[in-house]
């Protein structure tokens, strides 16, 4: 059991970065739990545990006797921009409708930024393979929570009294700062090599930290759309680089469904036009209030 210590947490980001990228495609089954134990040379039980971690983070759904199903849907292109009404919509087909555009142009304020990760490095995937037509600029805009900021999630969730909380709630944070470096890097060189590559001629992806932490989500699309929504507190168990488990409060808001709101150039009353206004005035002052000196 000592050699499968620190196997599962690269397991789980195998197997993230495999339904992320497409070879595990939405509605389709992942391979068996003992197929996957075999090719990663660990215990059942390890998978199981890696399993139920993709199943708590919204990427599958497992039924028993089904085996477990891809849930995260992940859009490679829109071939036309169809009429999208506001309401209740998820982040792929917006950054989709985004990237269809020959200017691509995104404004984000997210927690770790992992949701958009997913869903910008599809987009790339399907630049590079031919099949969503080469933007001529990519332009992203993201917002973070620095260092300096206290994150008030996740946070250790103890059940046993003898536990030292404080050194829990350390070892949480750290995690969570890994996972923001870790996604932010990874959407700056998915982007980046497409300019290095010269498929795109014109890419800039800024990122400056904020000390605030967000409750919500949020996605502009400069005069177009926006999208807005809470991070749903809840408990679950975390595993750890260790294959340690630590039960915690947390965040989840990967495949969280948002609230879209539209532009309407008609009528500068109306809610979308509010709203898109106010986001885009609040984002565009913090932007330049945290401006690197």
């Amino acid at each position: 059991m000592s050699e499968e210590r620190g196997k599962g947490a690269t397991i789980l980001a195998t197997l993230r970065s495999r339904i992320s990228g497409g070879e595990y495609r939405p509605g389709y089954n992942l391979p068996a739990q003992r197929a996957l134990a075999e090719e990663f040379e660990v215990s059942r039980d390890t998978i199981q545990r890696v399993l139920e971690e993709l199943k708590t983070e919204g990427w599958i759904e497992s039924r028993q006797g089904s085996g477990s199903k891809v849930r995260v849907t992940l859009p490679i292109h829109v071939t036309t921009q169809p009429k999208v009404s506001p309401g209740r919509v998820a982040l792929g087909p917006f950054v989709a409708r985004a990237f269809a555009q020959s200017v691509v142009e995104l404004d984000v304020f997210t927690f770790t930024s992992e949701s958009l990760d997913t869903q910008v490095r599809v987009q790339a995937d399907g630049i590079r393979n031919g099949q969503i037509p080469a933007p001529e600029r990519i332009a992203i805009r993201i917002l973070l929570p620095s260092d300096s900021a206290e994150l008030p999630y996740p946070r250790a969730r103890v059940r046993d009294s003898t536990a030292d909380v404080e050194e829990l709630d350390r070892i949480l944070q750290a995690r969570t700062r890994e996972i923001i470096r870790r996604h932010t890097s990874s959407l700056r060189d998915a982007l980046r090599n497409l300019k290095t590559d010269g498929l795109v001629p014109d890419v800039v992806v800024s990122v400056r930290e904020v000390p605030l932490v967000p409750t919500h989500k949020l996605y502009l699309r400069r005069g177009v759309e926006g999208l807005i929504g809470p991070y749903k507190i809840v408990e679950r168990r975390i595993l750890m680089d260790d294959d340690t488990e630590i039960d915690a409060w947390d965040v989840l808001g990967l495949g969280s469904t948002l609230i879209r709101h539209v532009q309407d150039d008609g009528d500068p009353n109306a809610t979308g036009s509010v709203f898109m206004r106010s986001w885009q005035d609040w984002f565009d002052s913090c932007w330049h209030r945290y401006e690197p000196s």
